[in-house]
């Protein structure tokens, strides 16, 4: 029998509940062993219900536990970092929700502990993997667009239909939209481009204090080769919705709810020169559960001790620009 990465969920809230312990049940290549709540006794619940072996009220008492290989982090983002730290030093690979942390420092101080244990870190960047924005960066790198001069998107949802009361608390979250579901957008737009951000703009509302978070944000950015790029992202929104478009001198693509995952999506391709369009067509294209596929490709550099599907090291590279938009 091949075997599987046996994974610990600590954090295990309703989205770890809804998303992430279906995904890791249905990978071929992981099972779920392990779940943490704070209350033991609401942990073994869910754990009947899920079917899961073992169940814990501490990342501490988890992570020491040898039928557990690795742990996907759900916590809110301020317990990112020392929960890294505490199962990296038990020797268990980690694959974290994003934001990867609260800020730089401790973005590097994750990275720094893994290496020098020796074990896996992944960033859950789950977008990365959808067919839908694979097929727009082959458009891209392809020059069937032409040089691309700009990119924009959006993440809008109502914020204050969200079970985690902390999202606006800076003090547990490091940042409202922005570090929530802006950072998809952040991510997306640097793998698409594969190029770096130079500078970031941000327009905040309202104003971040030292113990709360913005709801509305927009942010400018310049990336090295050129491109420009915008990000809104709010919590005031009367429905979901993501959207990305890219600008290049020969056409632009476009992508309603580009971030969605297990759906049938659509992308629409113009092409065009001296104000005229020659082409425009809709590409359909199925996207499978995102979850299950970061878990089971992050198993399988386990397994072959391969690199990592996303790094730490690109979660870092996201931090400094969500950092740096924070800045008011």
């Amino acid at each position: 029998m091949k075997k599987k990465v046996r994974y610990g969920i600590i954090g295990f809230g309703a989205f770890a509940e809804r998303t992430i312990a279906p995904a890791i049940q249905a990978s071929s290549n992981s099972e779920l062993a392990a779940i943490q709540k704070r209350s033991l006794a609401s942990a073994k619940e869910k754990a009947r219900i899920f079917n899961v072996p073992l169940a814990f009220d501490s990342a501490e008492t988890l992570v020491q536990h040898p039928d557990v290989d690795a742990v996907f982090i759900v916590s809110a983002n301020s317990l990112h970092a020392p929960e890294t730290i505490t199962a990296a030093r038990a020797g268990k690979h980690i694959l974290t929700e994003k934001p990867m942390a609260m800020n730089v420092a401790e973005a590097e101080t994750m990275i720094e502990i893994c290496k020098k244990r020796r074990v896996k870190l992944m960033v859950g960047h789950m977008v990365r993997f959808s067919p839908l924005v694979l097929r727009m960066k082959e458009l891209v790198q392809s020059g069937s667009i032409g040089r691309v001069t700009f990119i924009k998107s959006e993440f809008i949802y109502d914020g204050h239909l969200s079970h985690r009361q902390w999202l606006v608390d800076r003090t547990i979250a490091g940042g409202g939209p922005i570090f929530d579901i802006g950072v998809h957008c952040l991510d997306t737009t640097r793998f698409l481009l594969n190029d770096e951000v130079l500078s970031v703009k941000s327009q905040l509302d309202p104003t971040p204090s030292a113990v709360a978070t913005e709801s509305t944000a927009q942010l400018a950015l310049k990336f090295s080769q050129g491109t420009t790029a915008g990000i809104f992202c709010s919590y005031d929104a009367p429905i979901r919705r993501t959207f990305i478009e890219i600008i290049g001198e020969k056409g632009i693509l476009s992508a309603e709810n580009f971030s969605w995952s297990g759906n049938t999506l659509s992308l629409k391709v113009m092409l065009g020169e001296n104000d005229t369009i020659y082409e425009t067509r809709e590409e359909t294209i199925v996207v499978p559960n995102l979850y299950e596929k970061e878990v089971t490709l992050f198993s399988e550099c386990i397994l072959n001790n391969t690199a990592s599907p996303i790094p730490g090291e690109e979660g870092l590279k996201n931090q400094r620009v969500l950092d740096a938009a924070m800045e008011v």
